[in-house]
């Protein structure tokens, strides 16, 4: 009761399933080390450090003397027209443009996210973890972008602004 016909296309079977396999590894390698070597600047002309505070975001520019300061979002009563309500903040990043800028992210008390959608910027802010993300941002202008996870009860109310200069 046995077909024995059965086995004679399981050699075909077994080259038709790994063949294509042994391509998408072929052109995964080359995009891998394209993709790492992208995300690292090895030299980058600006350091920003930024800590994740429960509603809040503390900033530190490494670079020239350690200044630091926090950025809170407005209240509705100090927005003038024209902001943007529960994305402005009373103190905004800035950073230079055409300039590779390293962004250190780490956060304070729970998880939050780092996030500038416009900049391409997404970062984890882990608790006792240092993350960094790099960019090379070419145009002027001002950036928004807020804590994308749920990490409390006013998650949404810590955006980031950032800021580009010449």
């Amino acid at each position: 009761l046995t077909n024995t016909n059965i086995t004679n296309a399981q050699d075909m079977e077994t080259i038709r399933t790994l063949l294509p396999a042994i391509i998408l590894v072929l052109i995964a390698l080359p995009s891998l080390r394209i993709l790492y070597s992208t995300d690292e600047i090895n030299n980058p002309s600006f350091t920003i450090k930024s800590i994740g505070h429960q509603w809040y975001w503390t900033y530190q520019y490494t670079d020239y003397g350690g200044l630091i300061f926090n950025s809170y979002m407005l209240p509705p009563l100090f927005l003038n027209p024209g902001d943007l309500r529960l994305l402005e903040v009373d103190n905004l990043v800035v950073l230079p443009v055409e300039a590779p800028v390293r962004v250190m992210i780490t956060s304070q008390d729970v998880l939050h996210s780092w996030t500038i959608p416009t900049l391409g910027l997404k970062m984890g802010a882990v608790p006792g973890h240092l993350n960094q993300t790099t960019f090379n941002a070419m145009r002027l202008g001002v950036y928004y972008g807020q804590c994308s996870e749920i990490c409390g009860a006013n998650h949404s109310f810590m955006p980031i602004v950032a800021e580009l200069i010449p």
